[in-house]
């Protein structure tokens, strides 16, 4: 199978900040308002959504308007996309 390396890119692109890590983390336990994640770390309003355009640009992480806040939740779909690329480079 051959592999997209700019969508390969876009993915791994997510896992590349420790901020985008810990948002991952508090994410693992279920979705999460942009209110909250801007509680939990330290960066300004901005920055978050810098952060969060990657991670949904990935496809790791999804995004839910509800009134003036985003709600986001991790996405087994982005998440399996990322498993085939690594089961790729495995082989």
């Amino acid at each position: 199978m051959n592999i997209d390396e700019k969508r390969t890119a876009t993915v791994f692109k997510a896992f590349c900040d420790e901020n985008r890590i810990r948002i991952l983390d508090m994410l693992s336990t279920g979705e999460k308002c942009a209110c909250r994640l801007l509680e939990e770390i330290d960066v300004t309003q901005p920055t978050l959504s810098h952060h969060m355009k990657i991670l949904c640009d990935s496809g790791i992480v999804v995004g839910r308007k509800e009134g003036k806040w985003t709600h986001y939740s991790i996405s087994q779909k982005g998440i399996d996309e990322a498993q085939k690329y690594l089961d790729i480079l495995k082989n």
